[in-house]
């Protein structure tokens, strides 16, 4: 069961068919660089279905992120592994017009504690390319580490580590 999670300004909601546009706009822009990308619009879709298969595959994946006030979607947050992942990566994006508003702190906040409440194993890494400075700040201001000894996603990454509340001394 893929659920639905909501904060003081956000819901966050499993993905439909009505977010694709907006996604596919994102993913195939010069704004997912920092995702491998600009995606083609095939490998964009493929990336759609991963994100929403996971939670079948693995009891966890991505969900969108939603102004509760507006009912707009704003981006993305997920928990992503499998086979093309070294370890658990909590993850987010956000589209241009949500950026500012610390809404990245609040749903990536609230999909880490998720993750870890759900009785997880003890890992969750974020990959974020070096000149991403944007992100690297936003994950050490959710508690993780840079891990400079961890192999990243794709060559090149950064691999910060989030401490596991549940555990006295997880670093």
């Amino acid at each position: 069961m893929i659920p639905t999670l909501q904060t003081e300004r956000l819901r966050l909601r499993p993905a439909t068919v009505h977010d694709w546009p907006d996604y596919a706009g994102l993913m195939t822009s010069q704004r997912a660089v920092h995702m491998g990308g600009p995606h083609t619009l095939g490998t964009a879709w493929g990336t759609f279905c991963n994100d929403v298969a996971q939670w079948s595959l693995f009891g966890h994946g991505c969900l969108m992120i939603e102004e509760r006030r507006t009912g707009v979607c704003v981006g993305q947050v997920g928990v992503n592994a499998g086979p093309l992942f070294p370890e658990r990566e909590l993850g987010w994006f956000l589209y241009a017009q949500a950026e500012g508003k610390g809404y990245a702190f609040e749903a990536a906040s609230e999909m880490r504690d998720w993750a870890f409440a759900a009785d997880r194993p003890g890992v969750l890494v974020s990959y974020i390319r070096p000149d991403n400075l944007r992100s690297r700040k936003l994950a050490e201001r959710l508690g993780a580490r840079h891990d400079p000894e961890a192999k990243g996603h794709e060559h090149g990454d950064l691999v910060f580590r989030y401490p596991d509340p549940r555990l006295a001394s997880s670093f």
